[in-house]
This record gives C-alpha cells, structure tokens and sequence, in this order.
C-alpha cells in the first residue's frame, strides 16, 4: 500500500534536512510532501535540493502562514488525487518520532481506520514537558471526552495515519477549524462515520530546535470548537461511497 506523510512547515530550516533523512531511510518506504508556508528562513529551498536525490519527496508551496489544519486539507487532497491508500499526520520538529509511522501504518493495515499516536494511552508519555503544559493538554482531552464522547485519550494528538477511505467519505470541504480544534474535528468526524480510531502508545518529546507555533488562539479554538461541532450534525462527503 502506497504511504504518504504529510509534514506541514514553517521555518523549520533547523529540523527539515533530519527529517527528510530520517523518513528516506525507514522500511518500508514512505513517500513525504511537505506542504510549506512561504517560509522566509528557505525551508523549501532545502527540500528542493533533497528533490534531485529523491523521488519520495514532494513539495507543495502555499504563499503565507495559512494555518495547520488548511494544510492537511491541502496534503490530504493532494494525496487522493495521486492515489496513495495510507495518509499521515506528522510534525517536523521530531516531537513525534519519525520511526513511529511503521507502528501506525501497522494498526491501519490490521484494520484500524485511523491510527493516533497517543501520548495518554497505556505506554505512551510526554518527554521535555513542564508539568502545567502536561496537565493542560491532558485535561483539554478529558473536556473533549465529556462533551464530544469520542472514546480517544489523546483527542488533540496530531500524529496519526488514516485509510484512504476515511478522507473519501469525510466532506473536506466542511472540517472549519485549522489548530489543535481541526485535529479533535478530524477525529470525531471520523468516529461519527463509523470508522475505528485506535491508538498507538508514543512517547512525545517537547521540540529541541525552532520555535514553537502554539498561541494562546489555538488553545480558545479547541475550547470554543468542541463546543460548536457537539451541536453540529457530521455529513458524509456526497461524491464518496457509503
């Protein structure tokens, strides 16, 4: 089964040139496609060297800091557009561990929908993190939980794989959030669809180079979003297949 990860960047210039040759070297194969924001510090440009060597790296370039979930959403239709039947989640400041992806790609071949990598479930743990963040990001799931009733423990997590067939029958066009709310609303739109979520014990590890794009916005969306796509009817995308 072709895979596909998708690694949203901005300035990620200290982190990419790692990444791309962590991802290259992994069996099976993966292809990536770094979908880039017009990165000032040239990001892109080192993807484009890396290009000459590899063929299992795309770029797609958007003009300006468009947001995270806009990203995905533009990987996630690149990706069906070429027919790759695995897609991934994953940042590129190594907080997720790139050596994962042949973990989730296994729970999505044996018959998960979705594969997460999930921090709070049995066996994964948060490495580098102040005790507040943890506390925060964990209870923001246990809030999730309550009014969503999604049955995931980390339902903000942003490492994950889906079956081709998730991103078919979910309506793209409709997912409205672009932070921390666009992962939860991906997940529940799954789960509303009827597809399996399974979870995959991962240690998480606070990134070491460039800076981080969290905002104090994100944190109000994710809040005030769960809150609206409780009270949100999930539609299926009308040109997919039930």
């Amino acid at each position: 089964m072709k895979s596909l990860v998708i690694i949203p960047t901005f300035n990620e210039i200290e982190n990419i040139q790692r990444m791309l040759d962590t991802v290259m070297s992994l069996e099976p194969e993966f292809n990536v496609l770094i979908v880039d924001d017009g990165s000032p510090d040239g990001t892109a440009k080192v993807v484009k060297e890396n290009q000459k060597n590899h063929d299992r790296i795309h770029l797609l370039e958007r003009s300006g800091k468009l947001g995270l979930g806009t990203a995905y959403i533009a990987g996630f239709h690149w990706a069906l557009e070429r027919g790759y039947d695995l897609i991934y989640e994953m940042d590129c400041d190594f907080s997720h561990n790139p050596n994962d992806l042949v973990r989730l790609r296994e729970a999505c071949m044996n018959g998960a929908g979705v594969a997460v990598g999930s921090r709070y479930t049995r066996g994964g743990k948060v490495s580098n993190w102040p005790v507040g963040r943890i506390l925060m990001s964990y209870f923001a799931s246990v809030y999730v939980n309550t009014i969503l009733w999604l049955g995931v423990r980390d339902s903000t997590a942003g490492f994950k794989c889906y079956r081709r067939e998730v991103l078919e029958r979910i309506d793209l066009s409709r997912i409205q959030f672009i932070g921390y709310a666009f992962q939860i609303e991906m997940k529940y739109n799954a789960r509303q669809l009827g597809f399996s979520i399974e979870e995959v014990p991962i240690t998480f590890i606070d990134r070491e180079l460039g800076t981080s794009k969290m905002s104090m916005n994100i944190f109000r969306e994710a809040f005030l979003g769960v809150l609206q796509m409780r009270f949100r009817k999930v539609q299926p995308n009308p040109n997919s297949k039930p």
